[in-house]
Order: C-alpha cells, then structure tokens, then sequence
C-alpha cells in the first residue's frame, strides 16, 4: 500500500453504526488527515474485525475507535502494536460481557429472529443518547438510518462477535502509547469505573468527559469531539 501523504486515522465504528457516525470528523479532519473507516461488515469475530481493519489500513496510523469499535482496538493492540501511533477510545470499556449484559444481548436476537429488529433500534436509543436529547428529530433520524443501513443479518453478527469477545483488561498494561478516552458523563452504557478501570491500567492514558452527552459524542457534541480529537492526534503526530 502507498504511503498517505497525510498522517492517517483509522476510524472503527460501534454497533448498528455506520461511517455515518463518524461525518463531523470527516469533514473536521480530513484536511489534515488520511482518514479511513474500518470496515466491520464481513465478520462475526472481533479477532476477524482486527485483523481486516490491519490487512486494510497504511503501516502506521492513528486509532480512533467508539464502543464496539474500542473492542476492535484493543485486539488491534494485542495482533499489531507496533503499527499504532496513538489511541482514543470512545464511549467504550474492557471487560467482556457478564450475565446481565448476555442476556440483554439474547434478548436483542429473540426480538431480530421475530422480524422486530426496529423494536432493538427503539429499544436502544434511550440508552444512546442524553436524555436531553430523546426527542432531537434530526438526531434520531440519523441513528435509524444508520440502523437500518446495517440491517438485522449484520446486526445479529455484531452480536456474536461482541458477546463472543476476549476480556481486555489483562492486556491493557501492554499498551504503551498515547491514549485518550472520551466519555459522555450520561452514557447510559460505560460507566465511570469502566473508564477509571483503563486509566489505572494504561500508563500514558487520560479522560476527556463531555457533560450532558450520551453514548455518541461524535454526534451529540460534533464541535467539542473534533475539537477534542483535532488537539490529540496534532499532539500525537508532532
């Protein structure tokens, strides 16, 4: 593959998200940045998602990953940490599932088997969003037509590969380069000991935390997250 001219950021997107999610930053970034997205619409395996994000990316990139994508990372991290320049996980969290977590997850894929599968998007926008902002019309449209562009087939194999998924915290302390969390403070998903659990463990870590933001701060805080994700990658390229 032939170098970018640019330094280049490798996006890896959460679940039921599409590149979509990631269109502020594009616009943000790009100028100044080799940007490309991940491509999580073949495997069911988090370990298969890290190594077609290796086999498509340059040598050398940033890392910039939400949620699910944050699983994908920390694989990357443990296949090829030598190809990563820095780190900034958003919205996402090391452990694998636990009981409750797999329930709900065999919950999401009872209501896809019975033809509901707009039933899961419904059923997850409060726990996506502020609640400031469940009513944003604009906001929720585009979270359904991410959705729906990913489509129940794929959907259902994000849930095997998330629930399928290695436990990254014995594997953390083996990161040693730049990592920057953000995380909304009202995501109804990570929790702050979830954040707190990767700053202990990663040496050159820190956080960000967006106040009144949800679980997608690249869309609910566009101008915060580029602004954010602008200053870090300037910082981790000089």
């Amino acid at each position: 593959m032939t170098a970018p001219s640019h330094p280049a950021v490798v996006f890896a997107s959460g679940q039921l998200l599409t590149e979509d999610v990631w269109a502020p930053q594009a616009v943000a970034l790009s100028p100044d940045y080799e940007l490309l997205v991940a491509d999580h619409t073949h495997d069911d395996t988090i370990a298969g998602m890290a190594a077609r994000l290796l086999a498509d990316a340059p040598a050398r990139f940033h890392l910039v990953a939400h949620a699910m994508g944050g699983f994908t990372a920390f694989e990357v991290m443990r296949q090829a940490p030598e190809r990563v320049l820095s780190l900034a996980l958003i919205a996402t969290l090391a452990p694998n599932d636990g009981p409750a977590q797999t329930e709900r997850r065999q919950g999401y894929i009872r209501l896809v088997e019975a033809g509901r599968f707009d039933g899961v998007v419904e059923e997850r926008i409060p726990i996506l969003v502020a609640p400031s902002r469940r009513d944003d019309g604009p906001l929720l449209a585009v979270i359904r037509r991410m959705a729906a562009d990913t489509g129940p087939e794929r959907f259902l194999a994000q849930q095997r590969a998330i629930m399928g998924r290695a436990d990254s915290r014995p594997s953390l302390g083996a990161i040693h380069i730049p990592t920057l969390l953000i995380r909304g403070d009202q995501d109804g998903i990570t929790s702050q000991a979830h954040q707190d659990e990767i700053l202990a463990a990663i040496p050159q870590a820190r956080l960000v935390t967006l106040a009144g933001c949800g679980h997608l701060p690249t869309l609910e805080m566009p101008q915060e997250t580029n602004r954010i994700l602008r200053d870090w990658l300037a910082g981790a390229s000089a």
